[in-house]
């Protein structure tokens, strides 16, 4: 029996570590040939351990029995050049573009800092730059390949930031941006067969997250450290789930509690356990699928 994904090519942004790395071995290891991309080349270029290379190789390795496979390329998501060339490479070399999977988002050092916006300094609008300007600019590039072949899928990784005030102002207003883009994007994608979606990440046990706690915890708030987190796979579980729904149209448009749709395609984390929804503490989800109005 073919692999769930198999023959499908991927683009997940942000995947030298964390989340991005964790979907992007799930999708390979279901047999999609992933496209991974960051800035990191080289280790030690920063403070945590990954880069996009030794995620493409990981891939590589998880997708041997499936034929999945991993691609690396360096790319700063804050330079649309340097994404047009990425783009540009996948429809030479794939000629098409299935899911793609926004993940790219610029945490400013100060996030944590229980500082007023006014005291921070402006620079941490680089948050809209690489978390907002650059998932529209990826999302324009995919909808250019996915719109004349009749399909793919687009996702965006929120989260209850988007109801209930999370680290700061433009973090907040950054997250509750993309899920009214992804919302607006499927709407004019649905006559191509395109879905759109967003989905919101409770807490993820990434590299950096498991520092800040560790560093910071103290910091946090409390309904966030207080949540029961996920691997860094987990989210990836639900969207290789996703793009092998046929009927993956009928929730285009909407935002999603991943934990939730976990829950409706029988998904377990990587360690068997079933992870809780935090809607009842964080808040619910502002955009239902186009197609339930």
């Amino acid at each position: 029996m073919a692999a769930p994904l198999a023959g499908k090519v991927a683009l997940v942004t942000g995947a030298s570590r964390g989340i991005g790395k964790g979907i992007a071995l799930v999708l390979a290891e279901q047999g999609a040939r992933v496209y991974v991309t960051g800035r990191t080349v080289k280790e030690g270029d920063y403070y945590l351990p990954g880069t996009v290379g030794g995620t493409a190789a990981e891939c590589d390795e998880r997708g041997r029995e499936s034929g999945g496979s991993g691609v690396a390329v360096a790319c700063d998501h804050g330079d649309d050049a340097a994404v047009a060339a990425l783009f540009d490479r996948i429809a030479k070399d794939e000629g098409r573009l299935d899911i793609l999977v926004n993940n790219a988002f610029t945490l400013s050092d100060d996030l944590l800092e229980p500082k007023g916006f006014w005291e921070k300094p402006l620079s941490n609008l680089e948050m809209w730059d690489v978390g907002v300007k650059s998932n529209y600019v990826a999302a324009w590039h995919a909808a250019r390949i996915m719109a004349p072949q009749g399909s793919g899928l687009m996702v965006a990784i929120s989260g209850f930031a988007g109801t209930t005030y999370t680290y700061g102002v433009i973090f907040g207003t950054s997250k509750t941006a993309v899920g009214r883009m992804t919302r607006d994007m499927a709407v004019e994608l649905a006559p191509h067969n395109v879905a759109a979606v967003t989905l919101w990440q409770g807490l993820t046990l990434t590299e950096k997250a498991q520092d800040n706690l560790a560093k910071m915890g103290d910091k946090m708030t409390t309904s966030i450290t207080s949540m029961a987190g996920s691997s860094v796979e987990h989210p990836g579980r639900v969207i290789a789930a996703l793009a092998a729904d046929p009927n993956v149209m009928k929730r285009s448009g909407g935002e999603f509690v991943t934990t939730e749709l976990a829950m409706e395609y029988g998904v377990t984390d990587i360690d068997g356990s079933v992870i809780p929804s935090a809607r009842a503490t964080r808040g619910n989800p502002i955009w239902e699928p186009i197609g339930a109005n």
